[in-house]
């Protein structure tokens, strides 16, 4: 918010004096009206305006609605095209004969793929606050997989039940013979599916900036006006933010494919930005999005994989284990949780579903149960509050643009 009243003085300062305060061509008094509506805006959340937010959210879904109608009618060939395949497809699915076993392969290959891109969109697409679906799913769902390959000397766990539930196999392998490798071949499918989402996700910056620079008219989004705003600036930046995002915005521009791809190879909370150059700078699409899937899909992922796989390896999680033990007067009472949890998981890994016995839950799987639970709550909560500051911001724009023409 400082930062935007420093730009709105500059602005002022170097207006002639014969312009009147107040009036639409005065940038000091636009700046000044920006920043008012969006302080307004970030008012509307559910916790402080629960009924005008749910209100506004019901209009803005229905608007989005409305134009995603209208966008498929122009498309109504390919709609009907689609249709015409998925007809094709559900009879194929439906009909009795010895292609069923191929269709189910297919069905549950398609269906895996499809849930861990879908995670993937989710983690990079800024509806709101973005789920951290690896952190959530993916990352935990490594960390089992290498847990119970080296405990089961194998990674040829039964399907089903895997890839729901992970049980050892009936002829274990032999000591030794999980290696690094071996782990990542078996996890490689969903982290590059994940990988590929994440990709996916970073479509709307590129096409928003695209769109916006092609046709010439002022973009709604903040991001773009923010990127715009700092190459009108770039000369003076002194923040390291700044610096930071022009770091990125000049790698991308002047070192194309490459640049990207480092971009996205890399953790990197600033590669929005890297969408919005390439758009802005009308970057070939496949260049973009080819840098962007190879960096994501294939070197990062295999980069996050390394890391969740040497972390939970055997010996490193015992090791970690005995170190909690180590911790001054709570040590033991941290350490006895975790080597009951692993304990269990080692019986479960063996389980074979004939014993009745029911499994006493530990609180670490509880807890981390209602953390997901919490993180996919506050997921939804952000969308919500984002969808309707959305409509507040079209209000907005309509408010100001009669105004204008008074």
């Amino acid at each position: 918010m400082a930062e935007n009243g420093t730009d709105c003085e500059q602005r002022r300062v170097g207006m002639p004096k014969e312009q009147n305060n107040g009036s639409f061509q005065d940038p000091s008094f636009m700046c000044n009206r920006k920043r008012r509506d969006r302080e307004e805006r970030q008012s509307i959340v559910l916790w402080r305006k629960p009924l005008i937010t749910l209100q506004y959210f019901i209009l803005e879904v229905l608007i989005n609605l409305k134009e995603w109608s209208v966008r498929l009618w122009h498309r109504r060939m390919m709609v009907v095209s689609v249709l015409l395949l998925l007809a094709v497809l559900s009879v194929a699915y439906y009909i009795e004969g010895e292609h069923q076993q191929c269709v189910q392969y297919i069905e549950k290959k398609c269906l895996w793929c499809a849930y861990w891109v879908g995670l993937g969109i989710l983690s990079s697409v800024g509806l709101g606050t973005g789920l951290h679906t690896f952190l959530l799913y993916l990352g935990p769902h490594i960390a089992s997989v290498t847990i119970a390959a080296y405990e089961c000397n194998s990674v040829n766990f039964p399907e089903p039940p895997y890839p729901d539930e992970i049980m050892c196999p009936d002829e274990e392998g032999t000591e030794g013979a999980i290696s690094l490798w071996t782990i990542i071949s078996k996890v490689r499918l969903e982290a590059c599916m994940w990988g590929a989402g994440t990709a996916i996700g970073e479509l709307p910056p590129y096409f928003m900036a695209r769109a916006a620079r092609l046709s010439g008219v002022e973009t709604d989004d903040e991001e773009y006006a923010e990127f715009e705003e700092m190459l009108e600036h770039a000369q003076t930046a002194q923040d390291f933010a700044t610096r930071a995002k022009l770091t990125v915005q000049n790698l991308v521009q002047k070192v194309g494919f490459l640049g990207i791809l480092a971009c996205a190879s890399i953790p990197n909370p600033l590669f929005d930005l890297a969408g919005i150059t390439c758009g802005h700078f009308l970057v070939p699409f496949w260049t973009f999005f080819g840098a962007t899937l190879i960096g994501k899909a294939i070197i990062k992922m295999h980069i996050q994989k390394l890391f969740v796989i040497i972390t939970f390896s055997k010996h490193i999680v015992e090791q970690m284990v005995s170190l909690i033990g180590v911790i001054p007067s709570i040590g033991p009472s941290l350490q006895k949780p975790f080597q009951e949890y692993l304990e269990a998981q080692r019986k479960k890994l063996h389980h074979k579903g004939d014993s009745g016995t029911p499994q006493s839950e530990n609180w670490l799987s509880w807890a981390f149960e209602k953390l997901v639970i919490i993180m996919v709550f506050y997921f939804i909560l952000s969308i919500i509050n984002s969808m309707a500051q959305s409509y507040a911001k079209r209000v907005q724009q309509k408010k100001l643009s009669v105004e204008k023409t008074k």
